[in-house]
């Protein structure tokens, strides 16, 4: 499917982040030709090694592909998986055990300290370390005792959004790689791949409909975003584009989560935008959605529920075609074009936004 041209912003405010987000198609396409081989070697080697636990590890957007990580680790894997926190090793200096466990590091930039320190101790502790980054000459990807360079090019904006399909794509041939050529035969894995691209530049060509939801959020001062499963990395990743690029009060919960406590903030005036797509994620959210419609919320859902009592608004997800591990990299898209258009209509410029840089040093 040819990559269809973004309508033209002739104002400077948001050309970096659009000219990005219009890239991924190209980006994608490149990733599934380049990383095939170097991932199936690298594949052959955790088989060999047989981790039986794994740790993910990051900061910001990647924080989200590192979740997605954890539902592929131990959904198509089998494979039990944690979130670690890197405050464990660069302000505590704590010493783990990490024999007989994968330790997997994503980082745009692969410059942040505690990432670093993270992946010392992890080497120190007998783990095996793979850091997934977008710069191959970085203090990280030096480090890891493996690296897979998520190549998205170089990244301008500030908001990552080419970076962040990387990585997930990345990851997501990773596993199919480890799962072998009998789960999961190569060209089967690139076909698959090569599907979510043509999903991608689908999601890139339906922006009219983010332009008119977009209206519908401009005066708003908060918004939750909510999913389950798969769909829940792209929830997070909504609700902090939404919260860097637009300066909304964006928060994020998983749907079990919200039921839990947080939907008691939820009235008439509170905009909630639910991730439900097809599959277990989508009717594991039927509920929750029906608790949000019955509290009477400014209800939004992207995927399924298309007409359903108490939504107010529906936005297609391109992806219903795809596994449903493997819809994440289109489905972040609309939520990409929902902040730098709504930026752009608050009159903010999402390539710059106020009190962010690039690359964030945290320790």
């Amino acid at each position: 499917m040819s990559v269809p041209d973004l309508p033209h912003v002739p104002a400077t405010p948001g050309s970096l982040m659009r000219g990005e987000i219009a890239e991924q198609p190209e980006v994608l396409t490149r990733l599934n030709g380049q990383l095939q081989q170097p991932l199936s070697d690298l594949a052959d080697h955790l088989r060999s090694h047989r981790p039986r636990f794994a740790m993910v590890c990051a900061r910001g957007t990647s924080d989200h592909a590192a979740l997605y990580a954890k539902y592929l680790f131990e959904v198509v894997l089998g494979v039990p998986t944690g979130l670690t926190s890197p405050s464990t090793f660069s302000v505590y200096g704590a010493r783990v055990d990490f024999r007989d466990s994968l330790v997997v590091l994503v980082s745009q930039s692969g410059s942040s300290p505690d990432l670093l320190a993270t992946e010392e101790a992890a080497r120190a502790g007998g783990g095996l370390t793979v850091a997934v980054t977008n710069e191959p000459s970085s203090p990280l990807a030096r480090a890891a005792m493996h690296h897979v360079h998520a190549d998205a090019g170089p990244e301008r904006a500030v908001a990552a959004t080419k970076s962040y399909t990387a990585a997930l794509l990345s990851l997501w041939l990773l596993v199919q790689h480890w799962r072998g050529e009998d789960a999961a035969p190569a060209d089967a894995v690139a076909q698959a791949a090569a599907a979510a691209v043509d999903g991608v530049a689908q999601a890139l060509a339906a922006e009219p409909a983010t332009v008119e939801l977009a209206s519908h959020y401009r005066s708003t001062d908060r918004i939750i975003v909510t999913a389950r499963g798969f769909d829940y990395p792209t929830a997070r990743e909504a609700a902090l584009k939404l919260t860097e690029c637009c300066y909304l009060a964006g928060q994020a919960f998983s749907g079990a989560d919200l039921v839990h406590g947080p939907i008691a903030q939820v009235d008439a005036r509170t905009p909630v935008l639910a991730i439900a797509g097809p599959g277990r994620s989508g009717r594991a959210m039927a509920p929750v959605i029906e608790a949000l419609a019955a509290r009477g919320a400014d209800l939004v859902v992207a995927g399924e529920w298309a007409g359903h009592t108490g939504v107010a608004r529906h936005l297609a997800l391109p992806s219903a075609h795809l596994p449903e591990e493997l819809r994440p990299v289109v489905d972040v898209i609309p939520m990409q074009l929902l902040a730098l258009t709504l930026s752009l209509q608050r009159g903010i410029d999402p390539d710059r936004p106020r009190g962010l840089a690039k690359v964030t040093r945290t320790w």
